[in-house]
């Protein structure tokens, strides 16, 4: 393989949010691109006027961004084979429809929705593969003349040769494909925009692409491009169709699954990096057990060989335990910085960096994305202090009262917080009530934070000092006792 020769893309169209799927894509292409150090392209393919918006192309791109995926020619970066809009690239399309036209390899075609509908109904009713049976293909010049006075707007659909269509997947194989079964298909629409399969070719020839890495459900499109790289002289790319993701249930990836698209992962506290690990796993392999991989190792480690042919199930449990892995691992001073802006709590969006970055420091254990930074802010906010229906039980109980007004009053004693005098303080309470382990740990939880899980206790009083400490049992305490009686 002639490294320097290599050029991959990433051609997304902005006709919504960027799919998790699609980001998969973009990754496998990326890293394509930089284990060969060669060029990844990124272009929008933005010809459906009627879905396609500025919106969803400028959320594209902060997507691809914040993944760490960057390229190399595209929008805000530039290149030698621009423009990277297919709106910009009109003129172009329309040069080779033109040369098509003048091979005799497309005509004119005036059906109308209603009536492929009708076709495909009937196909469909016999037991055959929908396709267009070519009633425009012998038209004369005066039956169209007469269609094209009715008001009707020609398409231009290619004229599908007879025999086999087959080319060799770096994932599948040999794939094959019968041309009679493809029917003559639209390259230009009425509006004069070109349709995918045309505008796909010309863009990947003109770009000098050298493999397409693109998900299997592209695999009959295919067909169709290599029909027109023939037409055109023009030599074909090289192909890997990997997997589509699929839910755990496995259909493909949707809505109702979850969250499906890199925003969303954005919005609910996953980190890039860690998204991008999980994504470059998934129906792929890093070799040697490996899960949990920087960016430098994936790109060394990373093979399309590796990548599978069946489609892999999205988990978001082992995105968040990978996702908890880098939090847990992850700089106090960054880890603060990216997480101030998930902080919902007005009263604490001014508090010091110091205080944050040590509050971070308790919780950074316990959290599993960085919203969850939200679940632990009663434990420096009284405004934010929710109790749990789990650590209201705990604290129902009578005795677990009792043992938090002694331990109070053993508290009260102490003139200032040291761990040493907390453990000499628990010990005495466990001499005194009769209580051990979890008897004792678990109801100072969940008067302190409302929890029953959290940071460690001795990490809980450092932090929050003596006095807090004892203020927040006894607000918790007269909470129960209120509802008791």
């Amino acid at each position: 393989m002639e490294t320097a020769q290599i050029r991959v893309r990433f051609a997304p169209s902005p006709t919504g949010e960027l799919h998790i799927g699609n980001a998969r894509t973009a990754l496998y292409n990326w890293l394509f691109a930089r284990q060969h150090q060669g060029t990844f392209v990124l272009r929008i393919e933005d010809t459906d006027r009627e879905r396609s918006t500025d919106q969803f192309k400028a959320n594209l791109l902060r997507d691809l961004k914040w993944l760490a995926i960057d390229w190399d020619e595209g929008p805000e970066q530039g290149g030698s084979y621009g423009p990277y809009e297919q709106s910009k690239r009109l003129d172009i399309y329309n040069q080779y429809l033109q040369e098509l036209k003048d091979q005799d390899l497309v005509y004119p075609c005036y059906c109308t929705e209603d009536e492929l509908s009708e076709e495909r109904r009937n196909l469909l009713s016999r037991k055959m593969m929908p396709r267009y049976m070519g009633r425009c293909r012998t038209l004369n010049q005066e039956q169209r003349t007469k269609l094209e006075a009715e008001g009707r707007k020609p398409t231009y659909r290619f004229k599908v040769r007879k025999g086999e269509i087959h080319f060799h997947d770096h994932i599948r194989g040999v794939m094959r494909f019968d041309g009679e079964s493809i029917g003559d298909f639209i390259i230009m629409r009425s509006n004069g925009l070109p349709a995918y399969n045309f505008a796909v070719v010309i863009d990947d020839y003109l770009m000098k692409i050298s493999h397409v890495i693109r998900g299997e459900d592209h695999l009959s499109n295919t067909a169709s491009q290599l029909l027109l790289y023939e037409a055109l002289k023009f030599k074909p790319p090289e192909y890997y169709h990997h997997s589509l993701i699929l839910g755990l249930d496995h259909t493909k990836l949707s809505k109702r699954h979850g969250a499906v698209s890199v925003g969303e992962f954005r919005k609910n506290g996953y980190l890039p990096e860690a998204l991008v690990n999980y994504l470059s796993l998934l129906g792929s392999s890093l070799g040697e057990g490996r899960e949990i991989c920087p960016l430098e190792t994936i790109i060394q480690t990373f093979s399309m060989e590796k990548v599978g042919k069946g489609g892999a199930s999205f988990d978001e449990d082992k995105l968040k335990w990978i996702n908890a892995t880098y939090l847990h691992a992850y700089d106090i001073k960054k880890l603060s910085k990216i997480s101030r802006p998930a902080i919902t709590e007005k009263d604490l969006t001014g508090l010091t960096d110091e205080k944050l970055e040590q509050f971070i420091a308790l919780i950074q254990p316990n959290i599993e994305t960085i919203n969850d930074v939200n679940a632990y802010l009663g434990i420096i906010s009284d405004r934010a202090f929710n109790m749990t229906d789990a650590a209201e039980k705990i604290l129902g109980e009578q005795k677990n009262v009792e043992m938090l007004g002694v331990f109070c009053r053993l508290m009260d004693a102490i003139p200032e917080y040291s761990e040493r005098q907390l453990k000499e303080a628990l010990r005495e309470l466990s001499k005194i009530t009769g209580l051990k382990g979890k008897e004792i740990y678990m109801p100072l939880r969940a008067a302190i934070t409302g929890m029953t899980k959290g940071p460690e206790l001795d990490e809980l009083f450092r932090f929050m000092g003596k006095e807090s400490i004892r203020q927040r049992i006894g607000k918790a305490v007269g909470k129960i006792n209120e509802k008791i009686e």
